[in-house]
């Protein structure tokens, strides 16, 4: 791949975008669904077991042709090639871009410098599987021989977000007797409070850390090690309470970890899309290794869809295209995700992540300043809980917020008409958001004059409506591989690599200096900026 980035303005659709937005703004999109009744069905597109309706869009046949031309033109289908056969896309590191491989099956070749990573990816896989087993069987027995009752995954981003998320969605799945805590942050509270009320001798801890060095990660390991040791006494017990998701085997025996019981993963498996690979251990755990193979089965069928069908019907393809429209040409600074499925209230948290870390980026491939926005903040709850909370401000508040809705056919928890109520919300919210509510209409009703302007809806706010059967694993891979995919085409249009972090790095040094400085004895030589050498003397003073 050329590593040198046209302008993203330079390009023919992007100012053919730039004339036709002047046409769309003042569109309503009550007019373009009474001027084309087959709107509603024609703005479809479905695969993978789910449906995407985009109907209710500030989009016409001539925008979707333009943004589809401005992905040809910005190289989107020859990016994709080079992602699904190992090229080294994430440039500043060096590095391939394959979690596709971490799904893969095992008929399937994949190489990186010439060797092919599908076999290793299957023997982890059933390394895993293998362990899962023994837990789950109670096979595997703790040091004083009592059953696993209690797994704890220690980590931090990827190694937590995805981790959490997964079980969260899939606890319909897991296994009941077990409990599955969830350790990230650095403040003690997080982790006094995740083994509050359990037993050592029942507990095992996932260490989750490529390098065996993430200062919170590792820092809350060391103090699970120091809570096991306060009952069990006994420095062997490690290896029966500790295994490691890891590739630094000599700092995983130095902890006290077999490295027998070491989970690795690769260099182009970046962080927030490592769910499905070692790291996805703990959900391995909970739902069983043939329900986390279904998962990646998801997972796979969206890659497949990504890389074989056309654009314009493309279901990443059409969800990343349209939040550059948004994000570029609208000037909206926001997603919402908008899930109506309880078991998915840690998924907007898990897309922020993968969204944002990937896109928020100000230079492009080569380092030159982007000429436009990119990145948009990704936020969202479980409905109906967000309606009593921010939808005042998606709909009457100044702000265009695009919005993701996700439901399901069937729930897993019949209950009454709950889900009835809960699915007519999904398609009232996003009715009320497209078509919203007139003077006229307000007036029609009986309403004061004076509480007129305040009832009146505008309207014309964009909505995707994502549907499918039943939250399955296989259907929460493939989701997870839509956004992931959606995150890739977002990032080829803006030409930023999409798959490096830099800016998690600085803050992370400073915080090793004041560190120092905070803990040492001596009067400290604080080189500072006025603000932040004053707050480090209040703590010093204070703590």
């Amino acid at each position: 791949m050329s590593e040198t980035i046209a302008a993203l303005s330079s390009r023919a659709a992007w100012e053919g975008l730039q004339k036709h937005v002047a046409t769309i703004r003042p569109q309503q999109m009550k007019e373009m669904f009474k001027s084309d009744p087959e709107r509603g069905t024609r703005l479809t597109a479905e695969a993978c077991g789910l449906f995407l309706d985009y109907s209710k869009n500030r989009v016409t046949d001539e925008t979707l042709k333009l943004l589809v031309e401005l992905a040809k033109q910005s190289g989107l289908e020859q990016h994709r090639e080079a992602m699904f056969t190992g090229q080294k896309i994430n440039t500043t590191e060096n590095r391939a871009v394959l979690h596709v491989a971490l799904r893969a099956p095992q008929s399937e070749s994949i190489k990186v410098d010439g060797e092919d990573v599908v076999p290793e990816v299957h023997k982890v896989l059933d390394k895993m599987a293998k362990f899962a087993d023994r837990v789950r069987s109670g096979a595997w027995k703790g040091y004083t021989g009592k059953r696993i009752r209690n797994v704890v995954n220690i980590g931090i981003g990827g190694s937590d977000l995805g981790p959490v998320m997964a079980y969260e969605a899939l606890k319909h799945y897991a296994q009941r007797d077990m409990n599955f805590v969830f350790v990230s942050n650095v403040d003690g509270t997080d982790f006094a409070e995740a083994v509050r009320g359990l037993s050592a001798e029942e507990t095992l801890f996932l260490v989750a850390s490529k390098t065996f060095t993430t200062l919170e990660t590792m820092t809350n390991a060391h103090s699970a090690r120091d809570w096991a040791m306060t009952s069990m006494r006994d420095e062997r017990a490690i290896a029966k309470h500790f295994v490691a998701i890891s590739t630094n085997a000599e700092a995983v025996a130095k902890f006290g970890i077999d490295t027998e019981n070491m989970f690795g993963f690769w260099d182009w498996v970046g962080g927030r899309y490592s769910m499905d690979s070692a790291i996805g251990l703990s959900t391995m755990i909970a739902i069983g290794p043939e329900n986390f193979r279904a998962m990646l089965d998801g997972f796979h069928a969206m890659d497949v869809h990504f890389r074989t069908t056309p654009l314009e019907k493309n279901l990443p393809v059409l969800m990343g295209l349209l939040t550059v429209w948004y994000t570029d040409f609208f000037d909206a600074q926001t997603q919402a995700i908008l899930p109506y499925e309880q078991y998915l209230k840690r998924f907007p948290a898990y897309l922020q992540q993968l969204t944002m870390e990937s896109n928020g980026k100000h230079v492009t491939l080569d380092g030159k300043p982007v000429e436009t926005q990119t990145g948009p903040i990704y936020w969202g709850e479980p409905g109906t809980n967000g309606q009593h909370s921010f939808y005042q401000l998606i709909h009457q508040g100044t702000r265009l917020i695009p919005c993701d809705f996700i439901g399901f056919y069937k729930t897993l928890n019949p209950l009454g008409r709950h889900h009835d109520m809960l699915m007519a919300n999904v398609f009232a919210q996003a009715e009320a958001l497209a078509f919203g509510k007139t003077a006229e209409e307000v007036k029609a009703e009986g309403v004061p004059e004076a509480l007129v302007p305040h009832k009146v809806f505008e309207g014309n706010r964009p909505s995707n409506t994502i549907l499918a059967e039943e939250l399955t694993p296989k259907l929460l891979g493939s989701l997870i591989a839509l956004y992931e995919h959606s995150v890739f085409t977002q990032g080829v249009m803006w030409g930023i690599d999409s798959f490096d972090q830099w800016g998690v790095e600085l803050g992370k040094v400073l915080a090793t200096k004041i560190l120092g400085e905070i803990e040492s004895k001596d009067e400290p030589q604080v080189m500072h900026d006025t603000s932040t050498a004053n707050l480090i003397r209040m703590y010093r003073e204070h703590k």
